[in-house]
């Protein structure tokens, strides 16, 4: 029998998982990769390379992905270039004017109400405080853990030891849609749940791919997390939410 979730720690990723990114983070690597190579690419082939381990950052993404179809690329020139997109410049506005946060503000509440509440991103801080500076919600994320306070990216679990510090992995759930979290979580021991809905590009593929690295749960939205700490073990009617949790999955 699986043993029962019962976290007193809630950690999110953000894009993807409070925050959509189809227009912003997205569109922009696309944009950068026409304009670094003069190729135009695809959502499918973002998906592909985005699945890589190491590439959740996406200047090295794209600089791995540009130097792959012959434009050799740096990381500092595919940031640069990155940033032009999604930033703007005083030409042309950025794709960060398009982003939507996709949890509510009573949803943040309830869960605060509930759980301590962190967010470990691979954003920039800037990034990080563009999004959510003027958001009241974000008051209760008691840590937040972007690319500037850690020595590593993902998939190194470092921001989660931050988080955790003495405190046992297994207190805590950790949320995110991307292959570069669930490594980070499972270097940690810290149980964690994939964001992933059905229909999404390579959605057999990484949903297997997800509960090969130990996700508890394969959820469609943030929200879905609700009831799977509300029933504690994987209810067996849902279809569209995978809630198996694989053997000595909670650490």
């Amino acid at each position: 029998m699986p043993r029962k979730l019962s976290p007193e720690i809630l950690i999110f990723d953000v894009d993807g998982v409070l925050v959509d990114v189809r227009d912003t983070y997205w569109r922009s690597a696309l944009e950068t990769m026409k304009f670094l190579t003069g190729k135009r690419v695809t959502h499918a082939e973002l998906h592909r390379w985005k699945s890589k381990p190491g590439n959740n950052d996406d200047w090295r993404m794209v600089a791995n992905w540009a130097t792959a179809l012959g434009r050799p690329t740096t990381y500092a020139e595919a940031r640069a270039a990155f940033s032009q997109f999604y930033w703007g410049t005083k030409k042309r506005p950025g794709n960060v004017a398009r982003e939507k946060l996709i949890v509510t503000p009573a949803q943040i509440e309830k869960w605060a109400g509930r759980y301590e509440l962190d967010l470990f991103t691979g954003r920039t801080r800037r990034e990080y405080e563009y999004t959510f500076a003027p958001w009241p919600p974000a008051k209760h994320f008691r840590m937040v853990i972007t690319m500037d306070d850690v020595k590593k990216m993902k998939p190194d679990p470092e921001g989660l030891y931050k988080i955790l510090g003495k405190r046992r992995p297994g207190a805590a759930l950790y949320l995110g849609d991307n292959i570069d979290d669930a490594l980070a979580a499972r270097e940690a021991g810290v149980p964690f749940a994939a964001i992933i809905a059905l229909g999404e590009h390579n959605f057999r593929k990484r949903a297997a791919r997800f509960r090969e690295l130990g996700a508890v749960a394969l959820l469609p939205r943030a929200t879905a997390v609700n009831r799977l700490l509300e029933n504690g073990n994987p209810p067996n009617e849902s279809r569209s939410i995978d809630w198996r949790v694989p053997l000595g999955g909670l650490g």
